[in-house]
């Protein structure tokens, strides 16, 4: 079925058009975007969305998220990320069956449509479960099978995440796939460069946890016998994309040197304050010429997979820690949330901006509220006073898979039981 947004404020994002477009039609025929214009006449068997006095925008892309850990919501209090993983966690994660995967996979999956995100970077294992998941509602995945070499299985989840891309790369237009590193301080050099000739191998990117804290950063020194782990990326990671994840220990010098690198960031400021971790300094990043984006991580340590409330508080807290309001204007913030993830996926020529021959990831929402009128700025009002609960309708891949906050086909309070049910056995 054809689609017709009518009469919408269009933020599109894209670099060859208005940055604010009111009252603008966007058509959408066979999953893509065909016209945006005013006035446009739809074809037989076109449903109509009337979006007068609404915004529409690029569906959010979330750059590093484990959407299997939605189950671990509110289990961090009292811990610092080593002891979180290691004492309460990992044990956990030991127990979690296949169908665990998929039911905690699918309440994310919930959250994500309903609070407007539309793409996710999923970095987990049994990441086939994650796939059916994120298929009952053609959500779009970047997915991997995370690799360290904790307990000394390296080998063998190397070889589950090479299963993992021959199965699915390629198979469905909303998965694609990336190598997945679980960081550099739970994973061994001779490990590191398999994984590395198999992102060559396959010219897939690839996404690891980097630098998120002190410990980890010196236990990186440590085990690679470096003075930063910057070196690392420098000696080994020239050839092949990185999405790096946290980035929140590095000195101005070492920003300066991860800007001569192919690399992404992925801001997980919530995550970031809740693990006590700091922040990190990302309008530096920016002023290097690095391609920022937004993530939320876990729900265990960032709480939720709202975009909206990491969009606030990247903003802020880069305004606060160097004493400058003039940092991060709001306009930026949404590029880190929209094209600069979609760069990030090397999905940038698919999603990531509404413009004409693209994947039709849309999002529209209603700021017609208390918490966003008056509206002095729209953009602001977007990244500060808007909520998920702002998005009313989520379109991924040309498909209406919410509309007026209705999501079709799922049985919420039955998800809602059996992650409960999940989270009370495995922590017997």
């Amino acid at each position: 079925m054809n689609i017709l947004i009518k009469n919408c404020n269009l933020i599109s994002m894209a670099e060859n058009r208005e940055k604010y477009e009111p009252n603008i039609d966007i058509y959408i025929k066979d999953k893509k975007i065909t016209k945006i214009g005013k006035n446009i006449n739809p074809e037989n068997d076109t449903k109509i969305i009337n979006a007068e006095n609404k915004v529409c925008l690029p569906g959010f892309i979330n750059t590093h998220a484990h959407l299997s850990m939605s189950i671990f919501r509110e289990t961090l209090d009292g811990y610092t990320l080593q002891e979180w993983l290691t004492d309460k966690i990992w044990p956990m994660e030991d127990k979690l069956t296949r169908e665990d995967i998929y039911y905690a996979s699918l309440l994310s999956c919930i959250e994500m449509i309903s609070t407007g995100t539309t793409c996710a970077n999923d970095q987990y294992f049994m990441a086939e479960d994650t796939i059916k998941a994120a298929n009952k509602f053609g959500i779009r995945l970047q997915v991997t099978r995370t690799v360290n070499d904790v307990g000394g299985l390296g080998e063998q989840r190397i070889q589950e995440l090479e299963e993992l891309i021959k199965q699915y790369n390629n198979l469905y237009e909303n998965i694609t796939l990336n190598i997945g590193i679980h960081g550099l301080y739970t994973t061994g050099l001779d490990t590191v460069k398999k994984l590395i000739d198999m992102a060559k191998k396959y010219n897939l990117p690839i996404h690891m946890h980097f630098c998120e804290n002190t410990k980890e950063t010196q236990d990186i020194k440590s085990a690679y016998n470096v003075e930063s782990p910057v070196q690392v990326l420098q000696e080994y990671f020239t050839e092949t994309h990185n999405i790096l994840a946290h980035a929140v220990k590095l000195s101005d010098e070492e920003i300066d040197q991860l800007s001569k690198l192919d690399v992404s960031i992925a801001h997980c400021p919530v995550s970031n304050l809740r693990l006590g971790c700091g922040v990190a300094k990302i309008q530096k990043m920016l002023d290097k010429g690095i391609n920022v984006t937004l993530g939320t991580d876990g729900q265990g340590s960032g709480s939720s997979l709202d975009m909206f409330d990491t969009m606030k508080f990247a903003g802020l807290l880069q305004k606060g820690i160097f004493e400058n309001s003039k940092n991060m204007n709001s306009y930026e913030i949404l590029k880190m949330a929209t094209i600069n993830g979609a760069k990030a996926l090397r999905l940038d020529k698919k999603i990531g901006t509404i413009e004409e021959g693209k994947d039709a990831d849309i999002i529209i929402l209603d700021l017609e509220t208390e918490t966003c009128k008056p509206t002095g700025n729209i953009y602001s009002d977007i990244v500060y006073n808007a909520k998920g609960n702002n998005v009313l309708t989520t379109i991924i891949n040309g498909k209406v898979v919410m509309e007026n906050r209705e999501i079709q086909g799922i049985n919420k309070q039955e998800i809602y039981e059996k992650c409960s049910k999940i989270i009370e056995r495995i922590q017997k």
